[in-house]
């Protein structure tokens, strides 16, 4: 009798066994297209045989545990690799915008401006007397000095959509590091049971990788299953069941967007400085370095090619003998002068204030004229090795080049993310064709489970008949 109740309590495990290797597979099969979910198998193992005089009978198998098939290496692997894609797909799209400004294959930009400008000058030395071709002049000196504004204008106004990219990225960090320690503590409470906690982990790494896109951290784990995270070396982001914020606000002579550490006692941290990775990393270098070189070239630019042409004008005489006053406003200092640039308040008023002349050879001399002309020919930038058209132009190539290489690395680090991804779907992924296999599997273990449990029932009741008997 023994025996069969041995039997009993056999089929009755495998049954349950099965039956949770089924519930596994339909929650397997329901995560197929959740996010960074691990695939879910249920360790089954042997039980403890039972001795019954010389013979050891075994007892059947009893479900130990269940876990999820994860490769921890390489969910480490792809959360560096991550970090460095969301740094260089944040500076390929922040270059594409500044790409944008200096883009003259679409329309007219400030080198064709420039050149229009000098031959509206050559034009004027050919017919010095001439107001028509004064008021050409002028409005060339118009049309270049606009042109001057917009880029300056344009590039600050890349950089206000980066802060405010720098202030959205900001709001998601500190979702995800709230989430991050409420998992903490979940899985906490799961495993101190002794019991795996696979869903709170999935969602965690995933987190873990985003956070890692966006901003450079450091973490670790400690015997409890508590993360740790560090952010900027030294913003303690995440302990325990606690964790701090980054708050981003505007500070500086540049009313720029910067990054501070929220500490636990309200105190805020700039951080700016030490963030490197993630898209946080690449937006804020490219808005502080980048941009600011372009921004400092085309000031540069605007500052020499106002001085340069203000000095000649001033030498000569207009159409009517006065004596010649700057053709720009004189920029104070280099510092923004692209974006006051402008003609002087006499040009727009009256174009015969445009000098073509030297003041001893009368209204008919072109010298003026020809001189200035003849500046665009002139190495009067980077240590006099440079025209003003080359310095732009070298500038424009610049931002192609940079553009170009920004957009190269991120497809290549794509391509490592992706193929990073697809070894990890093929550990830890979810294969529909594998799970029906495994359902049918335990459907027929059920099955013969519960004919197990017939089988010994039927041997109960053939024992008690034999006892009526």
């Amino acid at each position: 009798m023994s025996k069969i109740s041995l039997m009993m309590n056999t089929g009755t495990r495998s049954m349950m066994n099965n039956q949770t290797a089924l519930s596994t597979v339909g929650h397997n099969i329901a995560n197929k297209s959740t996010e960074g979910y691990s695939r879910q198998r249920v360790e089954i193992q042997s039980n403890v045989p039972m001795s019954m005089g010389n013979l050891q009978i075994g007892t059947g198998a009893k479900a130990a545990q269940v876990t999820r098939t994860n490769n921890p290496y390489l969910e480490k692997q792809i959360q560096k690799e991550g970090s460095q894609g969301g740094f260089l797909e944040a500076r390929s799209e922040a270059m594409d915008r500044v790409e944008q400004v200096y883009n003259e294959q679409m329309n007219k930009g400030l080198s064709q401006y420039m050149g229009e400008f000098f031959n509206a000058f050559r034009e004027l030395s050919n017919y010095p007397e001439n107001t028509a071709t004064r008021t050409h002049v002028r409005e060339t000196g118009i049309v270049l000095a606009n042109d001057f504004q917009r880029v300056h204008k344009d590039l600050t106004a890349v950089q206000g959509d980066l802060d405010m990219q720098i202030a959205t990225h900001t709001e998601e960090i500190n979702q995800i590091v709230k989430e991050i320690a409420s998992l903490n503590e979940k899985v906490s409470a799961v495993e101190i049971q002794g019991v795996p906690a696979n869903d709170e982990r999935d969602r965690r790494d995933l987190l873990l990788k985003k956070l890692n896109e966006k901003i450079d951290i450091s973490w670790a784990e400690n015997e409890t299953g508590q993360l740790s995270i560090t952010a900027a070396r030294n913003a303690v982001l995440v302990s325990g069941f606690s964790s701090q914020e980054l708050e981003a606000k505007r500070s500086g002579a540049g009313d720029r967007m910067d990054v501070y550490y929220k500490t636990p006692s309200s105190q805020l941290i700039p951080i700016t400085g030490t963030i490197k990775g993630g898209k946080l990393g690449a937006l804020i270098e490219t808005r502080d370095k980048t941009i600011e070189e372009f921004k400092s070239n085309i000031d540069q630019l605007a500052y020499t090619f106002s001085t340069e042409i203000n000095k000649i004008h001033k030498q000569g005489v207009d159409l009517l003998g006065r004596t010649g006053e700057a053709f720009f406003n004189e920029p104070k200092e280099i510092q923004n002068a692209a974006a006051n640039m402008e003609i002087s308040t006499s040009l727009k008023r009256d174009a015969n204030r445009v000098v073509a002349s030297m003041r001893e050879k009368g209204v008919a001399d072109n010298t003026v004229a020809n001189v200035i002309a003849n500046l665009q020919d002139q190495p009067l930038l980077a240590e006099g090795t440079s025209t003003m058209g080359d310095f732009y132009r070298s500038s424009v190539g610049r931002v192609g080049v940079l553009s170009q290489r920004a957009q190269k690395e991120s497809e290549a680090q794509k391509n490592i993310l992706s193929q990073l991804t697809n070894l990890r779907e093929s550990i830890s992924g979810v294969s529909l064709d594998e799970e029906a296999t495994k359902m049918i599997e335990y459907q027929k273990g059920f099955d013969a489970s519960a004919r197990l449990i017939r089988t010994a029932d039927e041997m109960f009741d053939t024992v008690l008949n034999l006892k009526r008997l």
